[in-house]
Parts: structure tokens; C-alpha cells; sequence
């Protein structure tokens, strides 16, 4: 039996990542992305533009067995938004239909931004996901699109993403950053490894016959407040001065469940911001 396929759209950071998950595991991984030169070694490339209708001259004529589209909006405006994720998506879809390539199953690499519950409560895959703000009603149009796309398909809602050059609040940190404490603001954090792990056990699961929901969170196992992580990360820093007022975050306060993710047998590597950041820091991720 030949080695399963995957085309992997948008193969940045997460997607390199998962990239070199899947190569470990025998699998053969095409890399689209406009600069193919920065992919892992032993990733086929593709170059191509998601935001340009015209299909790429190296686009696999072979089996897609499997499609995870794992795009970043380059403009961050609504109009930016909705090339990246739901354009780039249907450029996709189409340039599948013309070689008439029908993959098993599509990730969609979605965002915890359709959620915007407030109050600090529990959030997982059966809560509602109204958004208001731009980012988060573009990511669920483009959802609808992938489950509505014909192929089988799990939409992926990563919390935020941290990781070697993902750095910001690290910075800020260093900066003096201080946050409210009462009431706490809750964040949802997980590393990139991970993102791209959960990514790679989906995909795994499904090529052995796992039946998968159509859609899962990418969370580590602790949400925690956002002081709270602040104070560890200046006590790890050694950051003895900070801002006199607190900064207000601009996203609202939730706690993600990854209890769905869970229940098929994945964990996180970093399970919480301390593992995450501690490796970090200490030059280890």
C-alpha cells in the first residue's frame, strides 16, 4: 500500500510543523505556499498563490488523499480575511475539482475568535459561536464553506498560537506589561507544536478508520487568566518594574474545553502556558 498524501495549503508555521509530524510518520506531504524554498526538507512544493484563482503548475496530478487548509490572512482588514479564508479556500476546492482529486477528509484550520462569550465560563465545540467582529464572522463563513465543500470535513478552532516566533507577549512582559486582576481575564493558549500535533492526530485518526467530529478546539489544558500568566512570565524574567495602569485586552474572557480532542486519545505536549513558555525561555521549542 502506498503512503497516504496530504496537500498542505498555507504551509507556514503550523503548517510546517505539521509537515514534519507527517513526514516522521511515512507520509507523503505536498507544501503549498508562495515561497517553497522555506519549506521543511522532504516537503513536496507547490508554489502558488491561494489568493489567485489560477491553479498552480505543480499542483500534485496524482491522489490527494488529504487537504488541510491552514491559510494566514496577510491583510488584516475583513477584506484580507475573506481572501485568505474563504477565497483561498474555494480557489482550493476548484483546483481539486479541475484534476478531479477528491481527498478523504479537509482540516480547515479555523480560530476560537467565533466565540465571544465574556463572562470567564467554559467554552467547547457545542457552545454557540456568534461573532460580531469581522475576524470571527469571516472564519465561520469559511467553515461553512469547507463543511459544505463535499468532502468530509473537521474545522479546527485554535486558541491563540504561541511558540518560537510567536513571541509577543513575552515582549510585553519585558516591557512592563500589567493586565486587570479583578475580574480575571481569561485566555486560551496553545503552543505551535501542538496545534500542529492536534492537526497530525486527526488526520492519523481518520486514515485508520476513526469516525471524527466535524469540529474540534485546539487548547492546551489549562486556560488561565491573563495576570496570571503575566506575573509567572516576570517572575521567570526576573521583571521587577511594570506599567503603573493596566493595558485593556481587546478579546473577550472564555475558557476553551479541549475535552472533544481529548476523548479521541490526543494531549498536548505543553499542557499548560508554564511547560509552553518554560521550554521557550529555557531554548528547548
Amino acid at each position: 500500500m502506498s503512503a497516504p498524501s496530504v496537500l498542505i495549503a498555507g504551509c507556514g508555521d503550523v503548517g510546517g510543523r505539521l509537515a514534519e509530524q507527517m513526514l516522521a510518520k511515512g507520509w507523503q506531504v505536498y507544501g503549498l505556499r508562495r515561497t517553497i524554498a522555506n519549506l521543511p526538507a522532504g516537503v513536496i512544493g507547490v508554489a502558488g498563490d491561494l489568493f489567485n484563482e489560477d491553479c498552480p503548475e505543480t499542483w500534485p496530478v496524482g491522489a490527494v488523499d488529504y487537504l488541510v487548509y491552514c491559510a494566514a490572512a496577510t491583510d488584516h482588514d475583513e477584506a484580507g480575511y475573506r481572501a485568505a479564508y474563504v477565497q483561498g479556500l474555494r480557489n482550493v476546492l476548484g483546483w481539486l475539482d479541475d484534476y478531479g482529486q477528491v481527498p478523504e477528509r479537509l482540516l480547515f484550520v479555523s480560530s476560537s475568535s467565533v466565540y465571544e462569550q465574556q463572562d470567564g465560563g467554559w467554552v467547547d465545540e457545542t457552545s454557540a459561536a456568534k461573532a460580531s467582529a469581522y475576524s470571527g464572522r469571516v472564519m465561520l463563513e469559511a467553515e461553512q464553506v469547507a463543511l459544505g465543500s463535499g468532502i468530509p470535513a473537521s474545522v479546527v478552532r485554535l486558541t491563540g498560537i504561541y511558540g518560537p516566533g510567536r513571541e509577543w507577549l513575552l515582549t510585553q512582559v519585558r516591557r512592563g506589561y500589567r493586565v486587570a486582576v479583578d475580574p480575571p481575564l481569561y485566555g486560551n493558549r496553545i503552543h505551535a507544536d501542538d496545534a500542529a500535533g492536534l492537526l497530525a492526530f486527526l488526520l492519523n485518526a481518520d486514515q485508520q478508520g476513526v469516525v471524527l467530529d466535524d469540529c474540534y478546539i485546539g487548547v492546551d489544558d489549562a486556560p488561565a487568566p491573563l495576570a496570571e500568566v503575566v506575573a509567572w512570565l516576570r517572575e521567570y524574567l526576573g521583571v521587577t518594574e511594570w506599567a503603573e495602569d493596566a493595558s485593556v485586552r481587546r478579546t473577550g474572557s472564555k475558557r476553551c474545553s479541549n475535552a472533544r480532542a481529548r476523548a479521541l486519545g490526543w494531549a498536548p505536549h505543553y499542557p499548560s502556558y508554564r511547560e509552553g513558555y518554560g521550554a521557550i525561555l529555557a531554548g528547548k521549542a
